[in-house]
């Protein structure tokens, strides 16, 4: 019985390791954005708030989801809620109640007294249905372990390496595997050779991270929305690369199909890209454009269309290509989405990933092995 009793235990931690789990739906900042939020709550403080103030947000954003990652700094219990403001200036955290409507509540009086404090010019009461502010991150999410996804991707373990055949590509041997990070650079070495795919040099660092983020690099990685593998990709997404079923999870596949979408993506974006920041210096200029494209992989290629040229949401664009100087590329990619959260769907986890992605290739370029490559060489 007690055999019997551990095998269980063992299959449902298989379980939980290799599945995408998504956050409690009661925590008030997992709640999704979209048009029909209240433009007289927390949507008219991001409506109102000058466009300056998205100067130093993409490291602000940075550091608090640094936290989250590394279970580290206000983070380091994880029963707690930490705030922030619209720049992503900590102001403070609080300890959870005991069930959900105990830290609402908790949160709700810490808002007031910041705003008693003159922390923040304004505050707004959540609850259920509605974010507040300042805004708040649970520090308790699913998320990626970075040092284990890092030793999967690094090939750390036998059984977390790589080897086959894909399309016109042939990676390693079943006698001598290799690690993603090889099979990455490989495959898009091949693909350069080839002229196949037209992208930005450092690229692959992000999409290296992006294995880290979307997956923790597990092969058997399934989504609640059925995106699948390293790279999670849709069941859209994988019919565009011609993946038949059984190959949903060959990872030479994966990557293949993740560099042909960022190919598409960084194409259709480029008119408008260089419309609106063909004048910026050259090194801003790369740096914005990737993470756009990181952008456009988690939330779509046409909703970053939109921030560059559409009537309402391309208004914070207009404002940072005219005033680039005063920022960084970052804060000019937060920017463009946090003037216009609650619009096109586009939340607060639009910069989350982002940042995460940014996070996940500084841990990778911290190992031993990438530190002193090219890989790593930040410009």
């Amino acid at each position: 019985m007690n055999s019997r009793l551990a095998s269980l235990r063992q299959l449902a931690l298989i379980f939980i390791l290799t599945t995408l789990v998504q956050a409690p739906a009661w925590a008030e900042e997992n709640q999704a954005d979209d048009d029909s939020a209240d433009t007289a709550g927390w949507t008219a403080i991001v409506r109102n708030s000058p466009y300056w103030v998205s100067q130093g947000v993409y490291t602000n954003i940075l550091t608090i989801r640094r936290w989250v990652l590394k279970e580290s700094g206000y983070c380091s219990s994880p029963d707690r809620h930490i705030l922030f403001d619209m720049r992503g200036q900590f102001l403070g955290w609080i300890s959870n109640g005991a069930d959900s409507a105990a830290t609402q509540k908790r949160l709700n009086d810490t808002r007031q007294a910041l705003h008693a404090k003159d922390l923040t010019e304004e505050w707004i009461a959540g609850d259920a249905n509605t974010k507040g502010y300042p805004f708040a991150l649970a520090c308790d999410q699913p998320h990626v372990n970075l040092d284990l996804a890092v030793g999967r991707y690094m090939g750390a373990r036998s059984k977390d390496r790589v080897w086959g055949a894909w399309d016109d590509l042939a990676f390693a041997t079943r006698e001598q595997p290799g690690s993603l990070h090889d099979a990455l650079m490989y495959i898009v070495q091949r693909r350069d050779e080839q002229n196949r795919f037209a992208l930005p040099a450092i690229l692959p660092r992000y999409l290296a991270g992006q294995v880290l983020i979307e997956s923790g690099g597990q092969a058997r990685a399934h989504s609640r929305a059925n995106a699948k593998g390293i790279l999670q990709l849709s069941p859209s997404a994988l019919k565009d690369c011609q993946i038949k079923p059984q190959n949903y999870w060959h990872r030479l596949a994966q990557i293949d199909c993740a560099l042909r979408l960022m190919h598409q993506n960084a194409r259709n974006l480029q008119p408008a890209f260089d419309q609106r920041f063909g004048h910026l210096p050259e090194g801003k200029r790369n740096d914005l454009f990737v993470l756009l494209l990181i952008q456009a992989y988690h939330g779509g290629a046409s909703r970053v269309q939109s921030l560059l040229d559409g009537e309402v949401l391309a208004k914070p664009a207009e404002y940072f290509a005219a005033n680039h100087e005063r920022f960084t590329a970052g804060d000019i990619a937060f920017g463009m989405v946090f003037h216009n959260l609650g619009r096109d769907r586009l939340g607060l986890a639009s910069l989350y990933y982002v940042a995460d992605v940014q996070l996940a290739t500084e841990a990778l370029c911290q190992t031993q092995k990438l530190k002193p490559e090219e890989f790593c060489a930040w410009k």
